[in-house]
């Protein structure tokens, strides 16, 4: 699977990665449904270092269809909201 990672470019992320990363983005949503800023900012970053950490970066040059897109990391609250707006987590289940 190919992931975007706004503001910063893509990764190859292996499918049995995501288990995983379901369960920050389940965290990521309660912190959002609590309006929790900093739980928030915490998550999100937590998310973020993980797919980096399992993916493996694709070149500057290379441009693949993203499988999924995840917001930048100084993404506010609010944004990650609109990005949600169509139900359902960042991470498909």
């Amino acid at each position: 699977m190919i992931v975007r990672i706004m503001g910063e470019g893509q990764v190859r992320l292996a499918d049995s990665h995501l288990a995983e990363l379901n369960k920050l983005d389940d965290e990521l949503l309660a912190e959002m449904e609590q309006g929790d800023g900093p739980g928030f900012r915490r998550v999100l970053n937590a998310l973020l270092s993980r797919v980096r950490e399992l993916g493996t970066p694709l070149p500057d040059a290379s441009l693949e269809p993203s499988q999924l897109i995840l917001p930048s990391p100084d993404a506010t609250l609010d944004e990650v909201r609109d990005l949600l707006s169509e139900g359902g987590g960042l991470i498909p289940g």
